[in-house]
């Protein structure tokens, strides 16, 4: 029987304790990842769409880094974006930076009109490897 495990990154952004959630929860050999948005360590969003999402590309780094895992271990990947079009852009070279070669994870993306803020966030689902 598998148990849930909380996992915290080394250094977590106020926005967990503030909202009460976990960055992402450890079920057997899957990760499941809460939105990364752009927030820094005071939970505050970074200034800037394409800063936000390189700062949510980096938060979500840093909690799969904290499990054992690397973007390669991700298996599915899904987008909120506050405005679609000016995020495609940036999105989709943060998508080709994580992941680089193939294959890529599969993704979805979808347009919402609120964000506490942020104009972006990504969520995933990762598979653990086996140490």
């Amino acid at each position: 029987m598998s148990t849930r495990k909380a996992i915290f990154p080394a250094h977590p952004h106020a926005l967990y304790a503030q909202h009460g959630y976990s960055p992402a929860v450890q079920s057997g050999d899957l990760l499941f990842v809460s939105g990364m948005v752009g927030a820094r360590e005071d939970g505050t969003p970074e200034p800037g769409l394409d800063a936000q999402i390189q700062l949510a590309f980096g938060n979500l780094r840093a909690v799969l880094e904290a499990a054992g895992c690397t973007f390669d271990d991700v298996v599915d990947v899904t987008m909120f974006l506050v405005d679609p079009e000016a995020s495609a852009g940036p999105m989709i070279e943060a998508m080709k930076d994580a992941f680089p070669s193939e294959p890529r994870t599969n993704v979805t993306a979808v347009g919402v009109n609120w964000l506490a803020g942020f104009q972006f966030e990504i969520k995933v689902i990762a598979r653990i490897p086996r140490k």
